[in-house]
């Protein structure tokens, strides 16, 4: 039994990316300047991970539906309730945002009661097993921390990549990075959606598949700037037209598994799950759009004298006095 394998796309393709290199440069840069532009003008909705506020956890003598605690904590004050099960099915982590005018211990008593009120019924007591308040402070730490992270890691890929190629595709590939991680944020404050710790790591993890998407692609390219003789856009092209099958599958397969997580991982890992989705899409049409055009442009323009070494030298003996 011959076993055919899967391919989305000819291998023979033969686009001409290098075409349209300004209109999806122009298209990219635009995308993101309104990521920017939504980021700083409306900002997130951030999370009682940032915010501050309660956490409390029931036991419950029955299970109870997580939909309707919410939807009663919603009706009392408390809107964008995190509400979800640990342990056993009987046993609920509740995390509440302060109401206006509430604060300290006065939070923590509006809070206890407010969460009595939804999970408790005539056949299903309640017990409250911890409820505390937690600061704003511990907010802004982790926002601290979630910066240093970002930084941390993209310091890491310039290293990694500058000393793997060379500086201009490590510029392309952080400038490809940086605008899905600023797509990605800027889609959370443009739709208003939660932002937590879960979706932080989200986005933190799309930079790592962004950027490994981006250097399958350097990779043909420096393959073929050796084996080719051609000039830089016919290489980028056919570079991209080569791993175009890999990247589109890889991308679904990652996109279906990420889908499943969103539909069925609960609410806690939902926005996680979408800013995977997200990240999978735009670090697809990125690494196609954006990392091989802007090594076309200007002083990223890219040649084979940026790859062998004798070239390098050649090049650099000649442009002595």
């Amino acid at each position: 039994m011959k076993i055919f394998p899967l391919t989305l796309l000819p291998n023979d393709a033969n686009i001409n990316f290098m075409k349209l290199r300004w209109v999806s440069i122009a298209v990219a840069a635009l995308i993101m300047f309104v990521a920017i532009g939504a980021m700083a003008t409306r900002n997130f909705n951030y999370a009682l991970d940032f915010t501050g506020g309660n956490l409390v956890e029931v036991h419950l003598a029955k299970p109870v539906g997580l939909d309707t605690v919410r939807e009663r904590l919603a009706a009392d004050g408390y809107d964008s309730a995190q509400v979800q099960t640990y342990g056993s099915g009987n046993e609920l982590l509740i995390r509440l945002q302060p109401r206006e005018g509430d604060s300290g211990s006065a939070a923590t008593a509006h809070a206890a009661e407010a969460v009595m009120k939804a999970v408790s019924g005539a056949d299903n007591q309640a017990k409250i097993l911890r409820n505390e308040f937690v600061g704003p402070q511990v907010g802004r730490e982790l926002a601290l921390n979630g910066l240093y992270a970002l930084l941390f890691v993209v310091v890491g890929f310039l290293i990694y990549i500058a000393f793997r190629f060379e500086w201009k595709f490590a510029v392309a590939a952080i400038i490809t990075t940086l605008h899905d991680v600023i797509v990605v944020a800027g889609w959370f404050a443009i739709s208003g959606h939660e932002f937590d710790l879960t979706v932080l790591a989200g986005i933190l993890s799309v930079m790592g598949y962004s950027i490994n998407d981006t250097i399958v692609v350097f990779d043909r390219v420096r393959e073929n700037f050796r084996s080719m003789r051609a000039d830089p856009e016919t290489v980028l092209n056919k570079s991209i037209n080569q791993t175009l099958s890999r990247t589109v599958i890889t991308s679904f397969v990652a996109f279906l598994t990420v889908f499943a997580l969103y539909l069925y991982g609960g609410g806690s890992l939902r926005g996680m799950a979408e800013s995977q989705m997200i990240g999978i899409i735009i670090g697809t049409l990125s690494s196609i759009f954006v990392a091989c055009p802007l090594l076309t442009l200007g002083l990223l323009k890219v040649s084979k004298q940026d790859l062998l070494p004798k070239a390098k030298d050649e090049a650099a003996l000649a442009r002595r006095p």
